[in-house]
């Protein structure tokens, strides 16, 4: 009998490919990782079949030669802030269509499109607008393809809670507006675990999903939970969007800034799962809560801290 090949996960150094990765080989998988850099993970055991793969989603040869061989293929490759060297089009547009386009040429049909919530080709975002092109990049090479749509996504280590455990050891922490926006905060095991699932043969014919948590939580609502768990005090104040988007201008040359503009757009819209898409439930995947895991993700602070 024949052994199926690897599954490809391209990106599977960051903070959601590392989970893909791990969830697959914990399924009994063999995973390849396909990165710029790629390196096996802390967590790898005796016994776990990992390959590496030296690949750049902007380079042909690269991405074929990772895809060589593969019964499947996540794109996990993530990009939030342009630099002179590569852009949002590069890399989620032109990078993920190629992707696909070589996928379908290598015979392999179960190919798992990592984008975001939100994603619509008329957004005031240069971000989410280059998200949503992906998605019809990589539809138009491969209509088999499936489309992930994670919420704003946490877990240890994550950049999420960790930039706003940040904020609570200000003074006084500003809000983005009055904090009213609503999030779908889901942990990143979930997402992973569901987008494990979606690389063999589900059960549903859906070709979008979106994950969001059990919980839909205000921005202030999040900042309370993680002061109450972090056992500390500050004050909550509304800032204007305008103040915002001068924030951003004046840091958005910085290398890695702190703030940028799409991430101030973002800030100004609900970021909900749609019901009438696939989601966990399909997958019979119980997501975890963000203020049930707070403890595993955030260790608390003295009283007052």
């Amino acid at each position: 009998m024949r052994r199926e090949g690897p599954i490809t996960v391209f990106g599977g150094t960051g903070f959601l490919g590392d989970a893909i990765v791990r969830e697959l080989v914990e399924a009994g998988h063999v995973v390849r990782i396909a990165a710029r850099h790629p390196a096996l993970p802390a967590w790898v055991e005796e016994g776990d079949v990992i390959e590496l793969a030296t690949a750049d989603i902007r380079d042909e040869t690269s991405v074929a030669a990772a895809l060589a061989g593969a019964s499947a293929v996540v794109n996990a490759v993530s990009l939030y802030v342009e630099t002179r060297e590569t852009s949002f089009e590069a890399i989620h547009v032109t990078g993920a269509g190629r992707l696909a386009r070589l996928a379908r040429a290598a015979g392999i049909e179960r190919l798992v499109q990592v984008s975001g919530i939100g994603a619509t080709p008329d957004s005031p975002s240069a971000y989410v607008r280059a998200r949503a092109r992906g998605e019809e990049a990589v539809l138009d090479a491969l209509p088999k393809a499936i489309i992930v749509r994670p919420s704003v996504m946490f877990g240890p280590h994550d950049a999420f809670l960790s930039g706003l455990e940040g904020l609570t050891r200000l003074p006084m922490i500003p809000l983005f507006g009055r904090g009213t926006n609503r999030l779908q905060p889901v942990h990143v095991g979930d997402v992973a675990r569901a987008i494990a699932l979606l690389t063999g043969h589900p059960a549903t014919e859906r070709r979008f999903f979106e994950f969001g948590g059990p919980e839909v939580l205000s921005y202030r609502e999040i900042l309370e939970a993680l002061l109450a768990h972090l056992q500390r005090e500050r004050p909550l104040v509304p800032l204007p969007f305008p103040a915002w988007r001068l924030a951003a201008a004046l840091v958005g040359w910085l290398p890695g800034p702190p703030l940028t503009r799409d991430q101030v757009i973002l800030m100004q819209a609900d970021n909900v799962a749609d019901e009438d898409v696939g989601g966990f439930r399909d997958l019979k995947i119980l997501p975890h809560s963000l203020r049930e895991s707070l403890p595993s993700c955030l260790p608390s602070a003295p009283a007052k801290a």
